[in-house]
């Protein structure tokens, strides 16, 4: 594999190097472009066409913000605040999952040829790059305690390893969403670091619409005799991340102490992050909106991730149904006495 420079198109090894804002509005401006595109091109976008291959190349290109998240102003925090955030079982695990997805997707832009393809993998590395240094100078700056990063190996299998992590950020991104929004509405955190971290979850977007799009387009062009395998690798991909979802895990820092880290927390964790009551049904409901509004400023033609949001669509209706059911049963059983 080349230097990170060569993989990531040109752009530079440090979200530090790139060029700082001249002024607020152009900051502003940038992050408007970075949630709304059309493409020029009339007519349909189809999976596997050279315009929808050129369409969501540009797009992702044309939706780069140099300026945020690179911009940050960590703000002070009080005694309280900073607990809250320091004993979250979340940031070993965060910074380590960017780092992987950094690589994982370095990697596969590297055996990549299509240009418009591989520019736009090797941008997306590139983002990654940037959540983990963001995330790293966080946990620097609020002396979060972490566990020794592990070393990060080039897969073996850089097809399943790319696999694993766009399908990874396709549910975690889809759940977060809801969680980032009930955390801005119950001022549970200060506004100034909800701010910091909102056009990160605009990026997470950003990402997971290029994972679902080239992932049509890589079903379009493949030979038909790769076909069955790669479902099968899809299908099985989708049983590790559930049961990876499922435990927890646990790694030991320098000083011998445990760190828990939470696999299933975009699930499990709003009461972690908002003082809010919220019930499940409620929850897949907001996280439904939420996906609906971060997505809304992108061109409809291209293919939005669908299997998160069917799932949740389905909690969703069964918990209204359960609720509706109970709420019935115990009208009744207060009639009866």
């Amino acid at each position: 594999m080349g230097s990170l420079s060569d993989i990531y198109s040109h752009l530079p090894e440090s979200m530090d190097d790139l060029p700082p804002p001249p002024n607020e509005a152009a900051v502003e401006e940038a992050d408007y472009r970075a949630r709304h595109w059309v493409s020029p091109v009339k007519g349909p976008l189809t999976p596997g066409s050279e315009a929808h291959k050129h369409a969501l190349a540009e797009m992702f290109r044309e939706t780069f913000n140099p300026y945020r998240p690179s911009v940050i102003n960590w703000p002070k925090l009080d005694p309280e605040t900073l607990k809250r955030i320091t004993s979250l079982p979340i940031w070993d695990i965060a910074v380590q999952t960017e780092g992987k997805a950094r690589l994982r997707m370095a990697a596969y832009a590297n055996l990549v040829t299509d240009p418009d393809m591989k520019d736009a993998i090797s941008r997306n590395a590139w983002e990654e790059n940037r959540h983990k240094e963001v995330l790293s100078k966080m946990v620097a700056a609020y002396d979060i305690p972490m566990a020794p990063e592990p070393p990060y190996v080039e897969p073996k299998d850089v097809e399943w390893a790319y696999l694993v992590t766009g399908f990874s950020e396709c549910a975690d991104s889809f759940f977060a969403f809801g969680m980032f929004e009930l955390a801005k509405r119950s001022g549970y955190f200060p506004p100034e670091l909800t701010d910091t971290f909102e056009p990160i979850m605009q990026e997470e977007c950003r990402h997971i619409l290029l994972f679902a799009n080239w992932l049509a387009w890589n079903r379009a062009v493949m030979p038909w005799w790769r076909r069955p395998y790669f479902e099968l690798k899809v299908l099985a991909v989708w049983a590790f991340l559930g049961y990876e979802r499922l435990s927890l895990v646990r790694t030991v820092d320098d000083n011998g102490q445990v760190h828990t880290q939470d696999n299933n927390f975009t699930v499990t964790g709003t009461k972690e992050v908002t003082n809010i009551q919220i019930n499940l049904p409620d929850f897949m409901q907001l996280c439904l909106d939420e996906d609906d509004r971060r997505f809304s400023g992108y061109d409809p033609r291209l293919l939005r991730p669908t299997t998160t949001p069917a799932i949740a669509r389905v909690i969703r209706d069964v918990g209204r149904c359960w609720e509706f059911a109970s709420g019935v049963f115990k009208a009744n059983r207060k009639t009866a006495a």
